[in-house]
């Protein structure tokens, strides 16, 4: 392995640490503070997004999750009063989910603390600092 290589995993191992640092906090904040879990507010996001509904099957690729992991979150938020499912009315076997009137709402006052919260996490950071990384993220990521 050169020099180069080894400050490359070095890289890699320091990333994934900030990741799951950050992810840890943000799933502690949402406890704490909400009583809500991190795969709930990904769920709620990814339905405040599309707000017309989407398929379970379609949820399950958005969020990157198996269609038995979605179904359980959604089946506690529903029951929650926040999503509502609703039958396709040309396939039978297709359920649609979507945010109720109270999720839309619910979510709006999560989404905003949970912003701030990540403002908080990376406050260290300023907007040089910001677009720099962009940068870099962006060129490993294919530009996306």
């Amino acid at each position: 392995m050169s020099a180069l290589s080894k400050r490359r995993l070095k890289m890699w191992i320091r990333l994934l640490g900030v990741t799951r640092s950050a992810e840890g906090e943000l799933r502690e904040f949402l406890r704490v503070k909400h009583g809500t879990t991190l795969p709930r507010f990904d769920v709620m996001a990814a339905l405040y997004r599309r707000r017309d509904g989407v398929t379970m099957s379609d949820l399950s690729r958005m969020l990157l999750v198996s269609n038995g992991n979605a179904t359980t979150v959604v089946d506690r938020l529903e029951a929650d009063g926040l999503v509502r499912r609703s039958p396709s009315d040309v396939d039978r076997r297709t359920v649609y989910v979507a945010l109720t009137p109270e999720g839309l709402s619910a979510f709006e006052g999560l989404a905003a603390d949970h912003e701030a919260e990540v403002d908080r996490l990376f406050e260290g950071l300023d907007e040089a600092d910001l677009d720099r990384l962009t940068d870099i993220l962006k060129r490993l990521g294919g530009g996306q």
